[in-house]
């Protein structure tokens, strides 16, 4: 490859890794407008906002435990995209995720906590992956679009989890106080993530997240099921011709999106304060959001699992910090909103130029190898070769 055409490609990847951070920094310069418009000072609002997200050990602890779920949704989003499927689900994979993990403690209290633990976790996993492999097997044999039937599957979720958490799996206790508040009662101990440095609020949950983003980077890469998620997403047809199993494949990367949003889901249950179960009657009531959150998360990584880990700890960062903002310059809870929504809108908006560049970096980069095999490619006799001999005449002489 040409030096020319290296450095094109180095600075077409580099300006697309940018892209995110630029479109939130344009998010922000529009909240600072916002703020001049309110009376409120916004370099004392962002100052307040950096602080308040990574200027101490509980500003970090809180950025982290948000950020978590972000990264769990974030990392199986890439999955699912690597398949050329898309995901919107995770609200209520996140759901049936912590409901099965939920039952699972529940019908099981005096298990030890050696097993109890990675139990939960595994019904996270299975209970995610259930509710994820549905539209996959929708898309796959019956052509049903993803999108719909996830958001559908969300509404479903939640509804489930009403109905669950206002009568089978009620805490007891609110029933004879009468106050019906919709929590399953106090979750046996033996489940409570352990702390990482034994007190604190600080659970394994964040390691389990990068864990699970570096464990996705290798399937992707560094195996043959990662190859074929890949190549069915480049094209279904080849994958097809190839004799790959295209509709398994696709139904394969919603279960493992699913999955891994299921985690999330049984990460906030037993990683939580009240290590409990409780919800508000909506999915963002025990979610917060998370599953559309980690989308821009997964956006904001490129839709690579690696580079979802540092994205989701600065996303998670501008939610956390968003709250001492607000606090910081007494401005409507309503304005914090339409922040994180204008970020959301950015980054979002931004992925397709992002892709541009990517592409124009591969295009680069095709034709940089091109112009050097060409190069490399000898036009003429080499330089020992004998010259031919003049043809004979075979022709009779005149008389």
């Amino acid at each position: 490859m040409t030096t020319a055409g290296n450095a094109l490609r180095v600075r077409s990847r580099f300006v697309a890794y940018l892209v995110p951070i630029a479109a939130v920094l344009a998010a922000l310069l529009l909240g600072a407008i916002m703020l001049v418009l309110l009376d409120a000072d916004p370099i004392e609002g962002f100052k307040a906002m950096f602080q308040g997200a990574f200027g101490s050990a509980d500003a970090l602890t809180a950025t982290a435990l948000k950020a978590t779920p972000l990264l769990f949704v974030g990392v199986g989003i890439t999955i699912a995209f690597r398949a050329n499927v898309i995901n919107i689900g995770g609200e209520g994979q996140m759901v049936a995720g912590g409901l099965l993990a939920t039952g699972v403690a529940l019908g099981l209290p005096d298990w030890p906590a050696v097993i109890m633990l990675p139990t939960v976790l595994i019904a996270g996993l299975i209970g995610g992956a259930l509710w994820g492999a549905v539209p996959g097997a929708l898309k796959a044999y019956y052509g049903v679009n993803e999108i719909l039937s996830t958001i559908m599957l969300n509404v479903v979720a939640v509804q489930l989890m009403n109905f669950l958490l206002r009568g089978p799996m009620i805490d007891p206790g609110e029933i004879e106080r009468g106050t019906r508040i919709p929590q399953t009662a106090r979750l046996q101990e033996g489940a409570d993530l352990p702390l990482l440095f034994g007190s604190g609020r600080l659970h394994i949950g964040p390691l389990l997240a990068v864990l699970s983003a570096i464990a996705a980077y290798i399937l992707l890469w560094r195996t043959p099921i990662g190859y074929r998620l890949r190549a069915v997403g480049q094209s279904k047809d080849a994958a097809q011709y190839a004799g790959m199993p295209v509709k398994r494949t696709i139904v394969l990367a919603m279960t493992l999106s699913g999955a891994l949003c299921g985690l999330a889901g049984a990460v906030l249950v037993f990683g939580s304060e009240s290590h409990r179960m409780v919800t508000d009657g909506s999915t963002a009531g025990f979610t917060g959001s998370a599953g559309f959150n980690g989308i821009v998360a997964a956006l904001f990584g490129g839709l690579h699992p690696l580079w979802t880990i540092p994205a989701s700890f600065l996303f998670g960062g501008l939610l956390v910090g968003g709250n001492a903002l607000q606090r910081a310059v007494q401005v409507p809870t309503a304005l914090i909103l339409a922040l994180n929504g204008l970020i959301v809108v950015f980054v979002v908006a931004s992925d397709r130029y992002r892709r541009t560049l990517q592409e124009r970096a591969s295009e680069a980069e095709t034709a940089a190898r091109l112009a050097a095999e060409a190069a490399a490619t000898p036009t003429g006799p080499p330089p020992d070769a004998t010259p031919p001999e003049p043809p004979i005449d075979t022709r009779a002489e005149p008389p």
